[in-house]
């Protein structure tokens, strides 16, 4: 029996595998705070898993609370950000958590993350003057924490 190499008009399918890995690997070493947001996901996970997914948005912030308080992470809750341009009411833009002045985290407990949801988002990063923001949904069967970029 002979060993098949597969070779295609874009090169053969180990180059492919490899231009592949490489891109990923870039890709990976380009994450915002890629850290920070694999512990807050961690977190986010664990409550999760302890509370299940028919908890209000309050009960899930607290319990968070607890565990970035247990894990030394650096977080402000409910803070509101300063207006945004001239004619906005104050306190209009009020996150969740804004953990180590870094991430913005949302937290939902509804049926779909909206586009409305992002927007809101959007504006919390905008007006806030950071770079990540993450979407978490509790009341998903599986939890998908999401990543929105200023």
């Amino acid at each position: 029996m002979t060993n098949l190499r597969i070779e295609h008009r874009f090169g053969s399918a180990d180059s492919s595998r490899i231009q592949c890995a490489n891109y990923n690997m870039i890709m990976y070493e380009k994450i915002l705070h890629k850290e920070l947001s694999y512990k807050i996901c961690g977190l986010c996970f664990t409550a999760h898993n302890e509370l299940g997914p028919f908890c209000s948005e309050k009960t899930y912030a607290d319990f968070l609370e607890q565990l970035f308080k247990n894990s030394g992470i650096l977080y402000e809750r409910e803070k509101a950000i300063p207006v945004s341009f001239e004619g906005e009411m104050p306190r209009r833009n009020i996150p969740d958590f804004i953990i180590e002045n870094k991430v913005v985290l949302d937290i939902k407990a509804k049926r779909l993350v909206l586009k409305e949801d992002y927007f809101q988002m959007k504006r919390y990063l905008i007006a806030s003057n950071k770079n990540l923001g993450l979407i978490v949904n509790f009341r998903q069967k599986y939890l998908v924490p999401k990543r929105v970029l200023a």
